[in-house]
């Protein structure tokens, strides 16, 4: 289990991460001040250090060198985003910003855990391949599945896969096009890891997250008196991301103002500092991504359409997830494996409801929504089985065509064959008389689980066509 060490002088912030990561099978020891660490433990035998930047006496950077390598992750608000930047090139692992959520967090634990333990296992094979000078250092040279890191097989990922080995190695700005949790950050990185850049740092922005006040201060930096509270001058993060890669998530959010100034940057490559009258190169890779049309924004005046045209140049989409056939199984097993890792849970398995319901649940909130459903039915199940139930997700009859459906309920005994319902009869029909049949000997919960639908949609069902419950021991006629 790997051990996490924060450092955080608040309270309430520092119990509310210790309970978080408790949760989901991490050990974690706390600490309120760089010295207070110091005393109390020895801060390089830990997996992960987790510290908020400014502290009581020294600062959180302090960590980076006291850690010995292991890898440290600093906590900063928004209005200090800069400073964590720059931590970074003391030797931070990544930066997340105050207030984060709760996803975001353990996402990024996740990925440093797993980059850390990827690199011991690599370890004994570069010794051995530096000696012959076999192996080479060019992450771009060595493309696969495995390294692009999005998990699917269904033509059109194969299409995008493809995109991005093509798109990786040059130096061409990219716009990810795709619904909220599809999974945009997953493939700006895939880019920036296939590039030239990849020893470079790879920048990700919110710009829905930012405040509008300080969004191009946090872009492009600021000069000293530029604005109220600007005692100091400081760079931005385009400038943090010279030589490498800027993401811009939700760039449809960008305010206008703000767009002018990235526009600079594409067309001229520099940028100018809030407040500054000098201009000065840099040499980023910009990838942008939205799930909003910026297409139709520009048109209404939303979104710069020179802007958009800059941004256009090669185009991804990235499908939902209800478009990608046979990779939402797949998905869902590599989620549940992951997650009964956690839980120490080598038993647990889909049932036969639960598989048909993640084949046919629309999942608006695509692979995010997947994996939050999955990560709560492995802490909810009590026994091997993960029922549709539990994912908490609801299957309507109208998203099943016929033969779905049919396929969901037991065989029938000859007995009673003549009874049961016929292919003549729609899914309505089929389910109201499936129900009157079998609700004097099955529970709820059983009838919903033959049905292949949750509890809720069931009664909702019976509400609908107003086929009452049977009060408990009624005979029928």
């Amino acid at each position: 289990m790997p051990h996490i060490l924060i450092v955080e002088d608040e309270t309430i912030i520092r119990s509310a991460l210790r309970r978080l990561l408790e949760r989901n099978q991490y050990q974690v020891s706390e600490a309120g001040s760089v010295q207070e660490a110091q005393e109390r433990f020895s801060i390089p035998s830990f997996d992960l250090v987790v510290s908020d930047l400014r502290l009581p006496g020294a600062p959180g950077t302090e960590l980076i060198k006291l850690a010995q390598g292991a890898p440290v992750l600093i906590m900063t608000s928004y209005a200090s985003l800069r400073s964590a930047v720059d931590s970074m090139k003391m030797g931070a692992v990544d930066y997340i910003a105050k207030p984060f959520d709760h996803d975001e967090m353990l996402q990024a634990v996740a990925r440093i855990l797993r980059d850390r333990q990827d690199a011991k296992n690599q370890q004994p094979e570069r010794a051995g391949n530096n000696a012959s000078g076999s192996r080479s250092s060019d992450k771009a040279s060595a493309a696969a599945d495995g390294e692009i890191g999005i998990i699917g097989s269904c033509a059109p990922m194969q299409e995008l896969y493809s995109k991005i080995r093509k798109v990786a190695p040059t130096d061409s700005t990219v716009l990810i096009q795709g619904e909220s949790g599809t999974g945009k950050e997953l493939v700006a990185r895939a880019l920036h890891n296939l590039s030239r850049r990849a020893k470079a740092p790879m920048i990700s922005v919110n710009c829905a997250a930012i405040p509008e006040s300080l969004i191009e201060s946090e872009l492009f930096g600021h000069e000293k008196g530029a604005f109220t509270g600007a005692s100091a001058g400081r760079a931005g993060l385009v400038e943090a991301a010279d030589g490498g890669t800027l993401f811009l998530d939700e760039i449809g959010e960008l305010p206008l103002e703000a767009q002018a100034r990235l526009l600079r940057v594409l067309q001229e490559g520099e940028i100018r500092r809030v407040g500054s009258v000098q201009s000065q190169k840099v040499d980023v890779r910009l990838i942008a991504a939205t799930h909003r049309d910026l297409k139709t924004l520009a048109k209404t005046g939303q979104f710069r359409e020179d802007l958009f045209y800059r941004l256009h140049v090669i185009a991804l989409k990235l499908p939902a997830l209800r478009e990608r056939d046979s990779d939402v199984g797949e998905i869902a097993q590599s989620f549940l494996a992951r997650q009964s890792a956690k839980m120490g849970r080598s038993d647990l398995y889909f049932g036969a409801d639960a598989e048909q319901a993640i084949r046919h649940y629309t999942w608006p909130g695509n692979v995010r929504e997947l994996e939050n459903a999955i990560e709560r039915a492995v802490i909810l199940c009590e026994s091997a089985e993960i029922s549709a139930e539990l994912l908490g997700i609801d299957i309507e009859l109208d998203d099943l065509d016929e033969d779905d459906f049919i396929g969901l309920l037991p065989p029938q005994s000859g007995s009673n064959s003549g009874n049961e319902p016929t292919e003549d009869l729609s899914l309505e029909d089929y389910f109201q008389h499936f129900v009157l049949e079998h609700q004097d000997h099955m529970t709820e919960t059983e009838l919903a689980r033959k049905l292949g639908i949750s509890r809720k949609c069931l009664w909702e069902r019976r509400q609908r066509l107003g086929i009452p419950r049977r009060k408990s021991g009624a005979v029928s006629s």
